[in-house]
């Protein structure tokens, strides 16, 4: 598939998401030669269109604290071929190597150890994938950057915080910067000047990218996709949700 620049937002599922005349300032630390190649706050219900899913019965746009946003519930009918999260919305017509993803986060679940939110990124195929598990304590399982590489997710990360609060009807920003051409990985949560996590990894270059969780619940918005270079191209796997179901 040709590699191309996007000078603008990406028109996904028929939805413009924003004008490159009217995009928002870069955010400190966005560098720049990358451009913003996606944008969506789901004001408007159909751009769960931009997406395909696991189990697209458990997503929808909904409003939550009076915000809108992509949000995931209930168990997922998904049995992946090796184990790994189960709750999967991945944004279905762009590839990306070297980016920076932000958005805003509101974790809807109970709290426990393992309460989480996952950023998956450089993703393959359904065996072939990271995945940030972003939870309220690292152990061996949680809170960590992990690899899916047609094995069990194995931890990868070289350095990571004891975990985060996610709180209670609270949104939290989160930032992923990956490089793909050199390996970096870098997770912030609310503090954008230093990372909870850190890894370096080149199994996996080019891939799509979304948000989701291993087995709990959450809402995302203010997504925001910065990219050097972007590649327009389908993703073949998983499904979009049908309007109205």
């Amino acid at each position: 598939m040709k590699r191309i620049l996007l000078p603008a937002v990406a028109m996904l599922g028929g939805l413009l998401c924003l004008a490159a005349d009217t995009a928002p300032e870069r955010p400190a630390g966005i560098p720049d030669d990358y451009q913003l190649v996606y944008r969506q706050d789901f004001a408007d219900a159909k751009a769960i269109a931009d997406f395909v899913f696991t189990d697209p019965s458990c997503w929808a746009v909904a409003e939550v604290g009076g915000r809108k946003g992509l949000a995931y519930t209930g168990k997922a009918d998904y049995k992946p071929k090796v184990r790994s999260p189960l709750m999967i919305g991945l944004l279905k017509g762009l590839k990306v190597q070297d980016f920076v993803l932000e958005a805003d986060i509101r974790q809807t679940g109970k709290e426990y150890g393992h309460r989480d939110a996952c950023i998956f990124y450089g993703f393959t195929d359904p065996s072939h994938f990271y995945y940030t598990h972003i939870a309220t304590k690292a152990d061996p399982h949680a809170h960590n950057i992990f690899l899916v590489d047609d094995a069990p997710r194995t931890a990868i990360a070289a350095e990571t915080t004891k975990g985060v609060d996610w709180g209670k009807d609270v949104w939290q920003h989160v930032r992923l910067v990956r490089r793909g051409s050199d390996g970096t990985i870098e997770v912030y949560y609310e503090d954008m000047s230093k990372p909870v996590m850190t890894a370096k990894d080149t199994h996996f270059g080019w891939g799509w990218v979304g948000f989701g969780t291993f087995d709990d619940e959450g809402i995302v918005t203010n997504v925001r996709l910065w990219a050097k270079e972007a590649k327009k191209e389908p993703c073949p796997f998983f499904k979009a949700k049908e309007q109205g179901k």
